[in-house]
């Protein structure tokens, strides 16, 4: 188990991979977000995106679930109060395959609480190693219990 301590202002954190099939995408953005160039190809063709691409939400909901996978599920996590920045730069596709990379960018524990919160910029990438994804990410911690 990691706690607050053991994430240091400069670690990085790098996750594994997920592709993006058509059928999750579309899956995803009739329940989550239906614009046409999400689950229509003939209107995606039509689109400024010339095909079908993944809702940006998508997007983030996978990072996280690599973010999770990688890491968060073997620390001390108490969730997290949001994000700040997200900004998605390319559109990611159907067979496309993404990874994430964190830097903890600050580190700032609790002067009440035995917590501290982490933030860290966090970046996705498709299989080219195309940035398409950014965000600041925000993570709270247990501190180390005490012996």
């Amino acid at each position: 188990m990691r706690y607050f301590e053991d994430i240091p202002v400069g670690l990085v954190r790098e996750t594994g991979t997920h592709t993006m099939d058509q059928a999750e995408i579309v899956a995803f953005a009739r329940e989550f977000d239906p614009q046409p160039f999400h689950i229509d190809e003939e209107a995606a063709r039509q689109s400024i995106y010339g095909g079908l691409i993944a809702s940006g939400w998508h997007t983030a909901a996978a990072m996280m679930r690599l973010i999770v996978d990688g890491f968060v599920g073997d620390t001390a996590s108490l969730g997290s109060p949001g994000f700040d920045n997200l900004r998605w730069l390319r559109p990611v596709r159907p067979g496309d395959t993404i990874r994430a990379r964190s830097t903890c960018v600050e580190s700032i524990p609790s002067r009440s609480k035995p917590i501290g919160v982490c933030k860290f910029h966090t970046e996705v990438f498709n299989q080219h190693s195309e940035t398409v994804m950014t965000v600041l990410t925000i993570g709270m911690y247990r501190r180390r219990p005490s012996e």
